[in-house]
Parts: C-alpha cells; sequence; structure tokens
C-alpha cells in the first residue's frame, strides 16, 4: 500500500514538475508569437499572475509591432484583475501616455479611474488618494463625455464626494464634541462656506446653532446678550431651511431661553437655567 502511495506521489510530482517546466521554458523563452497567444489564453482563464508575467515579459519584445498597444493595455488590465492596485494604475497611467490613439485608451483611462477609486480609505483616513481619484475621474469624464461607463463613474465620484463631505463635516463636529464651542461654530461655518450643498448640511446647521447657544450659555454675564445673538441668528437659518427637522423642538426650547436675554436682559442675572 505505502509503495503504491509512493508511485502516485511520485507520478503527480513529475506531472508537475513538467507544468512548471514548460512554463518556465515558455517565459524564459524567445518565440514571442507563443507568448502572446498564451499571455491571451491565461488572462481569459483568469490566471493573471501567469498573464502579468508574460505580458510583462513582451512588451519590450513586442516595441514598434502591431500588438505592442495590446499588451500595454492587457499588462495592466491583468494586473487590475489580479488586484494589485497600485502597479496597475501605474501600467495603465503609462498606458495612456504612451498610447493616446490606441483602441483601448479609453478602457485603459476607465480601468486607470477604477484602480484609484479601489485603493481610496474610509473617509475618517488619509484623503490624499481620494483626491487624486477625484481629479482623474473627473478628467476621464471631461475626456470621454459618452463613455459607457459615464454612469459608473458618477456613482463613484458621488461615494468620494459622500466621503470628503463626511469627514469636512466630522472634524468640524469634533469640536463641539471636546466642547471648545467657539471653534466648534467657526469649524461648522467654514465647511459650508467651503461647500454650501453639503450632503449633511441640516446636521452642521444644527451643531453650528447649537455651538453658539452652548458659547454663550457658558459665557460670562457681560456677554450672553451679545453671544445669544449670535444663536438667534443661526436658529433663524436653520428652521427657514429645516421648519420639520427632528431637531426643531430641541432648538426652539433654546430659542425660548436664549430669548429672556435677548429681550431683556436687565432682568436676568444668571445663566439660563
Amino acid at each position: 500500500m505505502k509503495k503504491q502511495i509512493l508511485i502516485i506521489l511520485l507520478g503527480l510530482g513529475v506531472v508537475f514538475s513538467a507544468c512548471t517546466t514548460s512554463y518556465d521554458k515558455l517565459l524564459s523563452g524567445t518565440d514571442v508569437s507563443k507568448k502572446y497567444e498564451y499571455a491571451l489564453k491565461y488572462f481569459n482563464e483568469k490566471k493573471y499572475k501567469r498573464a502579468i508575467e508574460l505580458f510583462d515579459n513582451l512588451n519590450l519584445a513586442v516595441q514598434g509591432t502591431p500588438q505592442e498597444d495590446t499588451v500595454a493595455f492587457y499588462h495592466g488590465l491583468s494586473t487590475y484583475r489580479w488586484k494589485d492596485y497600485q502597479s496597475a494604475e501605474t501600467i495603465l497611467a503609462k498606458f495612456i501616455e504612451v498610447y493616446p490613439r490606441s483602441a483601448f485608451t479609453e478602457k485603459g483611462a476607465y480601468y486607470r479611474v477604477k484602480c484609484l477609486y479601489e485603493s481610496t480609505y474610509r473617509y475618517e483616513l488619509d484623503p490624499t488618494p481620494t483626491k487624486k481619484a477625484m481629479a482623474i475621474m473627473s478628467e476621464f469624464m471631461y475626456n470621454y463625455p459618452n463613455s459607457e461607463y459615464i454612469p459608473e463613474c458618477k456613482e463613484m465620484m458621488t461615494d468620494l464626494v459622500g466621503r470628503m463631505e463626511k469627514k469636512s463635516f466630522e472634524s468640524a463636529k469634533l469640536y463641539y464634541t471636546m466642547q471648545d464651542y467657539k471653534a466648534s461654530r467657526y469649524a461648522l461655518k467654514n465647511v459650508l462656506k467651503e461647500n454650501a450643498e453639503n450632503q449633511y448640511r441640516e446636521e452642521i446647521l444644527y451643531y453650528t446653532a447649537m455651538s453658539s447657544y452652548k458659547y454663550a450659555y457658558n459665557s460670562i454675564h457681560q456677554k450672553q446678550k451679545e453671544r445669544y445673538m449670535d444663536f438667534v441668528d443661526d436658529y433663524y437659518l436653520f428652521i427657514s431651511e429645516y421648519p420639520e427637522s427632528k431637531f426643531r423642538d430641541e432648538l426652539d426650547d433654546c430659542f425660548e431661553k436664549a430669548s429672556k436675554y435677548t429681550k431683556n436682559e436687565n432682568d436676568n442675572t444668571n445663566k439660563v437655567e
């Protein structure tokens, strides 16, 4: 029995060794046509690692031939499919630069966008990859306004814009969490100054109003009226835009308390309870 198992294992070893040797010979050989054929074959069979190695090996060999842009494009696409997005983006960026009029240029540009999108981080992490992806995506949509990939690009852009807007909002809101209400109001107002259409506008205006209210509440008596007036401004802006907001009752209550100061300061000598 042991002898039979040993024979089987040796047989499998010979088979695997032959396959490996065959591929290694192909890779190190000089038969360009065969390498090209097998590179495409491996790509279609989703054996991307081997396809990458062969296309990379072919890049110099096919220079000046009709296949050079095909090899360069599929080298990048194979790398993308292998999910090595950083390497794929570099390859595809070079492909677009070298072959601006290739039949594959639009697809190359699209897959470069996909690489950049896949390389972005969550909103709370470094936004640099997100900004780069957005810039290249905008460039793609400008260059290919009628592309079949435009709807998908718009979806990716919406996602990335949402991340950037959330990051801006959460970064400003952090001051509120830290109870630095003066800095919080300033930072939140700046978020809307930079992007008035921020999707978190309702929450931003709410925290802006609450920042001004709490800043006034915690101020010395001599400063309270002036600072409650800031809250009143923020309150009216909020209810004019979001009269049915879930935050309305809380802000109405704050407004009622602040009004005691703004209407008749002299009748109040203590902080509003």
